[in-house]
């Protein structure tokens, strides 16, 4: 993931400079970051899952709820630009902008251990599509999510 997401996200008609340390760190933008968002995403999931938390309808209330769903929307954009010019850089841009969303809304608002039933549930919800959207694009772009790092 971290060498093939690396490459990936350069512009195909540039060079760069090869720097195992800088494609194999968990900041930024590399592959290990983008695997750990999702792992991060089942997780949460998982644990809502177990304690008997189900995904429900997505209500937009925050800021940082909104600013998820405008991310989420941007993907068939990506796909479309990525596809066209064939610059698979495009989607790497997007599979990074989500996982930075979803860090965003992580950190602003409680998911799982939301005390309201109907926002923990829309967050659950919200958290899936972007745990699918993820999935989608690594999943084109040939890296796949491990369930545990």
């Amino acid at each position: 993931a971290a060498l093939r997401f690396s490459d990936l996200h350069n512009t195909r008609t540039s060079n760069y400079v090869f720097d195992l340390d800088r494609f194999t760190s968990f900041e930024g933008k590399t592959g290990p970051y983008l695997l750990y968002a999702a792992v991060r995403i089942k997780s949460v999931l998982r644990k809502a899952a177990e304690a008997g938390f189900k995904p429900g309808d997505i209500k937009i209330g925050h800021d940082a709820e909104r600013a998820l769903v405008l991310q989420l929307d941007a993907f068939a954009a990506a796909l479309l630009q990525a596809r066209e010019k064939r610059m698979p850089h495009v989607l790497c841009e997007h599979v990074y902008n989500l996982a930075q969303g979803f860090s965003a809304f992580y950190a602003a608002l409680p998911i799982a251990s939301e005390e309201d039933a109907d926002l923990r549930a829309s967050r659950l919800a919200l958290s899936a599509a972007v745990l699918n959207q993820l999935e989608t694009g690594l999943d084109l772009l040939g890296i796949r999510i491990p369930e545990r790092m």
